[in-house]
């Protein structure tokens, strides 16, 4: 019997087909708020919070990240990269939850750019959004129905924040989704584990980055279309 409150009393949800009808999307793997010296991690250390779990789990997960990224580009699936920039230099365009929160990418700062390591390659799909949910805030869903996209499978920053938005609103819009749990990143422990807890079986199917890479084994060898 499911435990009270546990969501998975209910169907489970179809696995999602992997092949080119799916895209992996990283969500603001950026030095805005991935990176101990810049932005969000500088103005928290500055006002004395503790971030040593989140930038240990920055340390484990962007490497899955990148790992995800090859194993993507190696089957020849679109790798797809949404990252927080205004369109103007001082935020005027921005969204009234990032004002409040102070949170701003302004074009060519050191905060809009990708870290280096989980950055495009080539002409890869890069989505600017000015508010957490890159699909309401970008043209994201037209260009991947351009696409021929059906399944998403969603890494990044934060699990509770944008990445969860991103994940609600693909489903909403009938992506299957896949989050990759050890790909994903959230402030505090308790932050990522309710969030996935959440989206579990609801939202989106939890896999680990062994098994994502796992099943994309062989889809190279797959017809296209």
């Amino acid at each position: 019997m499911a435990r009270s409150g546990d969501a998975r009393w209910q169907q489970p949800l179809p696995e999602p087909v992997l092949d080119r009808t799916a895209a992996l999307l990283v969500v603001d793997v950026q030095y805005l708020d991935a990176h101990p010296d810049h932005g969000l991690c500088r103005r928290a250390v500055e006002r004395g919070v503790s971030l040593e779990y989140y930038l240990a789990r920055l340390r484990t997960m962007i490497p899955n990240i990148a790992r995800l990224q090859r194993a993507f580009r190696a089957n020849g699936m679109e790798v797809v990269h949404a990252r927080i920039m205004s369109m103007t230099r001082d935020g005027r365009d921005r969204s009234p939850e990032h004002k409040a929160l102070d949170f701003h990418a302004a074009p060519g700062s050191i905060e809009a750019e990708f870290l280096p390591e989980v950055a495009p390659v080539g002409d890869e799909l890069i989505f600017s959004k000015t508010a957490g949910g890159v699909f309401t805030s970008t043209n994201i869903h037209y260009v991947l129905t351009n696409l021929g996209i059906r399944t998403l499978v969603v890494c990044g920053v934060s699990t509770a924040g944008c990445v969860e938005g991103a994940v609600r609103v693909a489903r909403d819009l009938g992506y299957q989704v896949i989050v990759v749990e050890d790909a994903c990143g959230a402030w505090t422990v308790e932050m990522h584990a309710a969030a996935i807890h959440v989206m579990r079986e609801v939202f989106a199917k939890i896999k680990s980055t062994e098994d994502l890479v796992a099943s994309l084994r062989g889809v190279a060898a797959l017809p296209r279309g």
